[in-house]
C-alpha cells in the first residue's frame, strides 16, 4: 500500500480549494447574465448546491459513486454517512478523506452547471428537490460507471481525466432535458432579456478559470508530471478557445464581444478537462480551438431549434463535455495513457469508438432519468413560478430581498430614518424590467 505523501497531500488540499472557489464563480458568471431583478436567485443556484449537494454527499453520494461496485453500475452503501473514510490512504497517496472530499467539489458544481438552463423562472423549491435527485439518480451513478472502482465504462477503457462525461456532458444534456420542459421566459424571445451586468460574469469566468487549474491538474492525485500536463493544458486550451471565439464574432458580426471571449475560455476549459492528463499542449491547443467553433454552434441551436437554454448551459457545457470526450480518443498520446493506449493519432481508432459510446451512455441516462425527476418533482411542487412572479422578478417574489438598492430607496431610507419611520422594504418597491 502507498504511503501518505506530503506533497500530493498539500497539493490536493489547495486544489480541492479551488474547485470549491469554482462554484461562487459559476454564480458570478450566471449571476451577470441574467436580469438585475433575478440576480440573487440565480446566485442561489450555486450556493444552495454548495449546503445541500455537500450533505448529500457525505451521508450516501460518495459511497454511491466510489462504494464497493454493484454490477459496474452503482457503489453500494460501503462509505454511507463517511463510514470507514478516514486519513489513511485507502490505496493513494492521499488521506482518504481528503479525496472524499475532493471529489465532492465536483459533485456540487454539476448540478449547479444545469441551472443555468432554467434561470428566472423555476420555483425554489423546484430547484432543491430537483437539485438533490439529480445528485443521487444522475450524478452519483455515472460517476461509478467512468470512476468508480469496476465502473463498466471504466473497465471498457473510458477515459475522462477530470469530467468530461461526467460532470460536463451529463449535465449539459439534463440542462437541455430542462429547458425544454420548462419552456421559455415570459415573452422570449420577442422580449430580449439582455446581461445586466458582463462585468460580473467576466469575473465569474476568471475565477472559474483560476479554479479549473484545481479541478484539472488536481484530478492527477499527485503532485507531478502528469499534474503539471494537465496544468499547461488547462491554460493553453482556455486561451485558443478564447481567441478563435473572438476570431469568430470578428468574422461573423465585424466585433469581438468581452461575453464572447468569456464564453470561449469556458468553452475551452470545459473540452480540455477530459483529456486534460491524456494528451500534450498541443493537442490541447487544438482542442481548445476546435471547443470554440463548436459551442458557438451550440448555442447559435437555441436560435435555429427555438428552445430558451437560458445561460446556454447546453451550448457551451453538453456540446463541450461531448466534443472533449470525443477528442480525447482522437488527441490522447500512448506515454500520458494508461497502459499506453495512446488515441486515433496515436494509431489508435478504437478509442474514438470508445469514448463516443461512453459520452452517449451516460448523455442518454442522463436525459432520460431528468425528464422522469421532473415529472416527479412537477407533480409534487410543481416547476415553474406564477408569471406575475416571473415578471415582478425571482428576487423579490421567491426570496423576499433585492440584489440592488437604487439610489432612490437609500434616499428614502435616509428620509425615514430622521423622521423616526420605518423605511419600506426594498422588495415592496416595484421591479425594474431590463
Amino acid at each position: 500500500m502507498p504511503e501518505i505523501n506530503s506533497g500530493d497531500t498539500a497539493w490536493l488540499l489547495v486544489s480541492t480549494a479551488l474547485v470549491m472557489l469554482m462554484t461562487p464563480g459559476l454564480a458570478l458568471f450566471y449571476g451577470g447574465m441574467v436580469q438585475g431583478k433575478n440576480v440573487l436567485s440565480t446566485f442561489m443556484h450555486s450556493f444552495f448546491a454548495l449546503g445541500i449537494v455537500t450533505l448529500q454527499w457525505v451521508t450516501i453520494g460518495y459511497s454511491l459513486s466510489f462504494g464497493k461496485t454493484h454490477g459496474g453500475l452503482i457503489g453500494g452503501v460501503d462509505f454511507a454517512f463517511l463510514n470507514g473514510v478516514g486519513i489513511d490512504g485507502n490505496g493513494k497517496t492521499v488521506p482518504h478523506l481528503l479525496f472524499m472530499m475532493y471529489q465532492g467539489m465536483f459533485a456540487i458544481i454539476t448540478p449547479a452547471l444545469i441551472s443555468g438552463a432554467f434561470a428566472e423562472r423555476m420555483k425554489f423549491s423546484a430547484y432543491a428537490l430537483f437539485t438533490l435527485l439529480w445528485a443521487t439518480l444522475v450524478y452519483n451513478p455515472v460517476a461509478h460507471w467512468v470512476w468508480g472502482d469496476g465502473g463498466w465504462l471504466a473497465k471498457l477503457g473510458a477515459l475522462d481525466f477530470a469530467g468530461g462525461t461526467v460532470v460536463h456532458a451529463s449535465s449539459g444534456v439534463s440542462a437541455l432535458v430542462v429547458a425544454v420542459v420548462l419552456g421559455k421566459r415570459a415573452g422570449y424571445p420577442a422580449v430580449r432579456h439582455p446581461p445586466h451586468n458582463l462585468t460580473m460574469t467576466v469575473l465569474g469566468a476568471g475565477i472559474l478559470w483560476f479554479g479549473w487549474f484545481g479541478f484539472n491538474a488536481g484530478s492527477a492525485l499527485k503532485a507531478d508530471g502528469t499534474a503539471t500536463y494537465a496544468f499547461v493544458n488547462t491554460q493553453v486550451a482556455a486561451a485558443a478557445g478564447a481567441v478563435v471565439w473572438a476570431l469568430i464574432e470578428l468574422k461573423m458580426h465585424g466585433k469581438a464581444t468581452m461575453l464572447g471571449v468569456a464564453s470561449g475560455l469556458v468553452a475551452g476549459l470545459v473540452c480540455i478537462t477530459p483529456g486534460a492528463g491524456f494528451v500534450a499542449p498541443m493537442g490541447a491547443m487544438a482542442i481548445g480551438a476546435i471547443a470554440a467553433v463548436v459551442c458557438f454552434g451550440g448555442v447559435m441551436l437555441k436560435g435555429k431549434l427555438g428552445y430558451d437554454d437560458s445561460l446556454d448551459a447546453f451550448g457551451v457545457h453538453g456540446v463541450g463535455g461531448i466534443a472533449g470526450a470525443i477528442m480525447t480518443g482522437v488527441f490522447a498520446t500512448k506515454a500520458l495513457t494508461p497502459e499506453n493506449v495512446g488515441g486515433l493519432f496515436s494509431g489508435n481508432a478504437k478509442l474514438v469508438g470508445v469514448q463516443a459510446l461512453g459520452v452517449f451512455a451516460a448523455s442518454a441516462y442522463a436525459a432520460i432519468v431528468t425528464f422522469v425527476i421532473l415529472k416527479i418533482v412537477g407533480a409534487l411542487v410543481g416547476l415553474r413560478v406564477d408569471k406575475n412572479d416571473e415578471l415582478e422578478g425571482l428576487d423579490a417574489t421567491v426570496h423576499g430581498e433585492s440584489g440592488y438598492v437604487l439610489g432612490s430607496n437609500n434616499a428614502h431610507a435616509a428620509r425615514a430614518d430622521e423622521e423616526d419611520e420605518p423605511a419600506p422594504s426594498a422588495v415592496s418597491q416595484p421591479a425594474t424590467t431590463t
